[in-house]
């Protein structure tokens, strides 16, 4: 130690280091300019003594009382007087504390903590210990350092996007506090669109708004042709409501029914079946329980007092002004007297399970009933749920399969044997006077092998005059012209309606009955809204609760 300080004053006395431009002009304290390493460590520059002698303890002006000071307003007042200082001293020590403040630090660490700072402040953001990180966000949140409230928010949200990749850990608090900033200095809620809070709501936001849509609609039912009514929560179908709402519950479910196997094979069955099945779960809630669906799952909303900043170092100066700022419409926040308060969803915050368990079910009851090769595990759910899943599939498939389309197969290879037969089926009908008067056939050219048997003509033959319809006939002709039915689809119901088998063979002798009966049900789908013709064990029979329809429509 002797031999350093030996050197130390040996530098210092030089008589040409004395006369250096450098030198000449300065102005010397009792800090010393060389120093040893011993020295170094325990050196503490005027700024920081300064800073402590911030007194917790403020007398009044006339010094007869005073008071304590907060940690919170000492943090604030020292932060103030260090607002613009930097240092040039780096320290690789771990400095934790539970509630990091100036107080809270060593020398050596403030030393440290203020070199950081200026580097963070240069744009050089570099890991170091997390109290100190969350020291420099308190003195962003107390407005130190900081032009205005944006400038701020800007400061805040660059510096937790780049340390979080240190420490993620800093999202739990940050995102808090970045959310609560906003509300407090009344910037744009748009800035904090984007943060987890904020999305909930919205995706909460909705599920309801599609959740009232779908009650508001009318229950449909649908009639299969050996089967009984079945009602459905979502029919008739409607794909665009149906793709919104699912993607709706599958934002918040824990199953992710939208991305399953069942649904890239069966896209359209799965969708309706999940969203039917969950509107039914709306209305067994609505009626069973205490709390609706959306309540029981996520919470309901109510007006609780709120700390803004929690667990933070903040203080301000002035009480804040009474406020009112709605984040979202689900988030609304409320400054009286300088007290707030925050009136939103108090509950999960995340994707429901529960939600989660019947789209599952949804799923692995749909795979079970099409016999898929991949089926899902069995799990216990309750009764009730099964029999709204059951339902509403049966609900379905009786949609599907009379919404099916139909397809028809015609064989041009028969035409010329059909045209034989209506021919010889004419030459059987024409009496005698009328064979007379028809001139006899000329023979057939052939037709071009290249022609499509669909648009081949018959030879020109002048068709004899056929005596008008009889006068019942007419009226009855008359009365097709007027119904919404075709003659062939109105002469078959009125068979069924007056229970006249020899009519109803009639009906059918130029078209299977089957075919006719779905003719039939299409036509009174558009007018009616239902099918009136359905098959029992007897046959067709017109559908009771529409047969002074029916009549209507036929007379």
């Amino acid at each position: 130690m002797a031999d350093v300080q030996r050197i130390i004053d040996q530098i210092m006395n030089d008589e040409k280091l004395r006369r250096s431009s450098h030198f000449s002009d300065r102005i010397y304290t009792s800090e010393p300019i060389l120093t040893t390493a011993r020295q170094m460590a325990t050196y503490l520059p005027d700024r920081y003594r300064e800073m402590r002698a911030i007194s917790r303890w403020q007398q009044d002006g006339d010094g007869s009382r005073g008071r304590w000071l907060s940690e919170a307003e000492l943090f604030y007042r020292q932060g103030i007087f260090m607002e613009d200082f930097e240092d040039d001293c780096p320290y690789h020590g771990t400095f934790k504390s539970f509630y990091p403040t100036y107080n809270a630090m060593s020398d050596r660490q403030l030393r440290g903590y203020f070199t950081w700072r200026a580097a963070v402040r240069r744009g050089s953001i570099e890991e170091t210990s997390l109290s100190f990180a969350y020291v420099y966000l308190y003195e962003l949140l107390c407005g130190i350092g900081v032009a205005d409230p944006l400038d701020g928010f800007g400061k805040f949200k660059a510096f937790w996007d780049a340390y979080r990749a240190f420490a993620p850990e800093i999202d739990r608090y940050a995102r808090v506090w970045l959310q609560d900033y906003v509300v407090y200095h009344g910037l744009d809620p748009q800035l904090v669109a984007d943060q987890k809070n904020v999305a909930f709501d919205r995706l909460l936001i909705e599920l309801q708004a599609v959740t009232e849509i779908a009650l508001a609609r009318p229950q449909a039912a649908v009639r299969g042709k050996k089967s009984a009514k079945a009602s459905g929560a979502l029919l008739p179908v409607d794909a665009g409501f149906e793709d919104r709402m699912l993607r709706a519950v599958d934002a918040l479910s824990t199953y992710r029914i939208g991305t399953s196997r069942m649904y890239r094979e069966q896209p359209e069955g799965l969708r309706h079946v999940a969203c039917a099945t969950y509107v039914q779960l709306v209305r067994y809630y609505d009626k069973h329980r205490k709390c609706g669906l959306i309540e029981s799952l996520f919470g309901s909303r109510a007006r609780l007092p709120y700390t803004m900043f929690a667990s933070a170092v903040f203080f301000a100066k002035t009480p804040h002004p009474d406020a009112v700022v709605d984040l979202t419409p689900l988030s609304r926040f409320t400054c009286e007297g300088g007290l707030w308060t925050c009136e939103r969803v108090h509950g999960s915050r995340s994707r429901s399970s529960k939600l989660g368990d019947a789209m599952r079910a949804v799923d692995r009851l749909m795979r079970v009933r099409k016999v898929c090769a991949h089926q899902l595990k069995d799990e216990k759910i309750p009764r009730y749920l099964e029999q709204i899943i059951e339902r509403e599939i049966d609900a379905w498939e009786l949609w599907e399969r009379s919404h099916a389309p139909r397809r028809i197969d015609i064989d041009l290879t028969k035409l010329s044997g059909i045209r034989s037969a209506a021919a010889e089926t004419r030459e059987a009908l024409l009496i005698d006077e009328e064979r007379e008067d028809v001139p006899p056939a000329e023979p057939a050219q052939a037709e071009p092998a290249t022609e499509p048997a669909a648009t081949r003509e018959e030879p020109s033959t002048p068709r004899a005059p056929v005596a008008g319809p009889a006068p019942a006939q007419a009226a009855h002709d008359a009365a097709d012209d007027s119904s919404p039915f075709p003659p062939a689809q109105a002469a078959y119901l009125r068979a069924l309606i007056a229970n006249d088998p020899q009519a109803r063979a009639e009906a059918v002798r130029e078209t299977p009955e089957d075919l006719l009966v779905d003719a039939i049900n299409e036509t009174a789908f558009d007018l009616i809204g239902d099918t009136v013709v359905e098959f029992g064990e007897s046959g067709p029979t017109v559908v009771e609760d529409y047969r002074e329809d029916l009549e209507e429509l036929l007379a």
